[in-house]
């Protein structure tokens, strides 16, 4: 079996309501992200830049054959670091975006594995076959507390502290990385997305686009379907196939290009 490449697709859009788009994400071969960030004063777009940016400059690295697994492993989890690092040197220069911060979560294929690498609460769901599930674990507070059992999914959907992160990329080295890794299967088809379509579109309703054939299809049936809900955030979406057929590709998309 040789390597596992990522045919991927995306589109990152303002939505209805927000004047600028906070949102970036990154395609290539072999590594994947989506960042949402967030801070006023353009806080939100700089943030998500420098993550995906700075993971777009290690990618040569991240992708090296010649490494062992463990240790890609460990590079890719300390890459939140060294984002997490300029996002903090980048704030003290310009005062007015303290406080600004992002979201990543991104995908490497190293192998026969895939690694996630997640931090706030943009999603990474995987198809495979019909079995549709979610493989990030949101890092906010309604999460901690339906993970209590403290509070019921309905009593989630509108609860006041619904978007309230409990860690994210801020530059104050508060991050408690987590790395899980997958096994690569070919065929399997993989979801990034920021808070801006799951906040706004059913497990279901994600499940039932993104089952369409074509990539870019399934991608703009889920854009137009947070539309008619109001798309009240940005949103970026990112379909990925895993395959074992090369592919070329280093692209950027949002406030990161």
């Amino acid at each position: 079996m040789g390597s596992f490449y990522f045919d991927s697709s995306a589109r990152s859009a303002l939505g209805l309501v927000r004047s600028g788009n906070e949102d970036s994400a990154f395609i290539s071969g072999r590594l994947i992200a989506v960042a949402d960030g967030m801070g006023g004063h353009a806080g939100g777009e700089i943030a998500s830049k420098i993550a995906i940016k700075t993971l777009q400059g290690l990618m040569p690295m991240l992708t090296d054959t010649t490494i062992d697994s463990d240790s890609i492993e460990d590079l890719l989890l300390n890459s939140l670091y060294t984002i997490d690092s300029e996002i903090g040197n980048y704030a003290r220069e310009v005062i007015e975006l303290r406080g600004m911060g992002t979201t990543l979560t991104a995908l490497l294929t190293h192998n026969k594995s895939i690694a996630l690498l997640h931090i706030g609460d943009s999603r990474c769901y995987r198809l495979r076959g019909n079995i549709f599930e979610q493989l990030s674990n949101d890092h906010t507070v309604i999460q901690e507390l339906l993970s209590q059992g403290a509070i019921s999914e309905t009593e989630a959907l509108d609860h006041p502290q619904r978007s309230v992160l409990t860690q994210a990329l801020m530059g104050d080295e508060n991050i408690v990385p987590l790395l899980q890794v997958f096994d690569a299967k070919e065929g399997d088809r993989y979801l990034l997305c920021s808070d801006g379509l799951s906040g706004v579109l059913t497990e279901k309703e994600i499940k039932t686009f993104i089952k369409k054939n074509d990539k870019e299809d399934a991608i703009k049936a889920l854009v137009d379907a947070t539309y008619i809900q109001g798309a009240p955030d940005n949103i970026t979406v990112l379909i990925a196939d895993v395959t074992t057929s090369e592919v070329k590709k280093n692209e950027v998309l949002g406030a990161a290009q």
